[in-house]
């Protein structure tokens, strides 16, 4: 690998350049000669089959994301763990702040898109698309800005992230679920026994979990819960440490091995999928229909007020305190970062409006657009505040 493009991985940013590139070819595309031949390809029909009746049919489109996402989520429910039993959110004193300040990002702004879209009952689906936090572009840009931010306030933005994701999961498994299956239910639930029991065993080796974890996705994805929380599942049940040599985890392990894969080919995968918007039919007034409008006031409005309101209440209180070196100017800064919903946003939005039709299937555009414009105005505001900082 050429040495200018190892040094361009090892950065911090990489990962949200990464992604704003994925993103501007697919609107390039959407927009260009060549939008059949990319819709073509995320139409592409993909079929995997085990005997006669253990059959898997997708288009490529939600191959991506129900398959490479679960993936993702494997991955974050790794790192969740290991934050919980080890990390930064061990102990009450460090989980206080940003678990407070993840619970404010996400009540404002869904209730902020639900008061806009009150008066629409398929537009109201899409409550919980404003309350996600798209980790890797917020840190991305926490990055750019290099020793101007104290180093806490990164350590501070990934907690909440983490914190924001687990919410994720929980809304997800709530109320993104339909058309349940029980025998495939009951599948799923044998797997899960399995992967813990491998656990209680302590199996180290992680292909077992593995193969069990592959099964599960196909249960879960059969069962009408969303495929992506197998992979939570799996991860949960990933030893934290072995016993035979406790230098070793192999949580750490595979969270090592996913890393790469995780940031440099899913999520600009899944964004080159998901942002490919065709813009000629419409126009400014589309931003101002109110699934949009929601997604993008709740995105920089709800998540700024969220994050920053419910974190200063919490700090008042004297619940918690600001991160070592900062102030509330850095603290506003994050939670304007935190609106960068993006990657996380548009997988629930896929959730969300992925089954409605008449009228209302106009909104698996419109909800992008809601996305793309309130994750950019975000992250600039987020950038300036942040870069704008008495003591940088």
């Amino acid at each position: 690998m050429p040495e200018v493009l190892t040094r361009f991985l090892k950065k911090e940013s990489a990962v949200g350049i990464l992604l704003m590139i994925a993103t501007l070819l697919a609107l390039l595309l959407a927009n260009s000669p060549l939008h059949g031949f990319y819709e073509y390809v995320l139409e592409t029909p993909l079929e995997f089959r085990l005997g006669r009746h253990l059959q898997v049919a997708k288009p490529l489109l939600l191959w991506i994301n129900d398959g490479l996402m679960a993936v993702f989520f494997l991955f974050i429910g790794l790192e969740v763990k290991r934050e919980v039993l080890v990390g930064q959110l061990s102990s009450k004193a460090q989980i206080i702040l940003p678990g407070v300040a993840a619970l404010g990002g996400m009540i404002v702004p869904a209730l902020l898109y639900a008061a806009i879209n009150r008066g629409d009952p398929a537009a109201l689906d899409g409550w919980a698309i404003p309350a996600a936090t798209d980790i890797a572009f917020a840190l991305g840009v926490l990055a750019l800005l290099g020793e101007r931010v104290p180093s806490s306030l990164k350590i501070f933005l990934l907690a909440l992230a983490i914190m924001d994701d687990l919410g994720a999961i929980v809304i997800i498994a709530l109320f993104y679920s339909s058309d349940l299956s029980v025998t495939m239910l009951v599948l799923a639930a044998i797997c899960v026994a399995l992967l813990f029991m491998l656990n209680r065993l302590q199996v180290e080796n992680i292909a077992p979990y593995l193969w069990v974890g592959a099964f599960l996705w196909i249960f879960v994805l059969k069962s009408g819960v969303h495929a992506t929380l197998a992979g939570v599942a799996l991860a949960f049940a990933i030893p934290i440490q072995s016993r035979k040599n406790p230098a070793y985890s192999p949580l750490t392990s595979l969270e090592h091995s996913l890393h790469p894969w995780v940031n440099y080919l899913i999520l600009p995968v899944f964004a080159f999928a998901n942002a490919g918007i065709p813009l000629a039919d419409m126009g400014i007034t589309d931003l101002f229909h109110p699934v949009p409008l929601g997604i993008m006031l709740g995105l920089v409005v709800g998540k700024l007020l969220g994050v920053f309101g419910f974190s200063l209440i919490a700090i008042k209180l004297g619940l918690a305190s600001l991160p070592q070196n900062a102030n509330l100017r850095h603290l506003l800064g994050v939670a304007a970062l935190c609106g960068i919903g993006f990657t996380m946003s548009l997988f629930i939005g896929g959730l969300a409006f992925e089954h409605i039709g008449g009228d209302a299937v106009a909104y698996l555009t419109t909800h992008r657009l809601g996305i793309l414009s309130g994750s950019l105005v975000s992250g600039l505001l987020g950038y300036s505040i942040l870069s704008l900082n008495k003591n940088s």
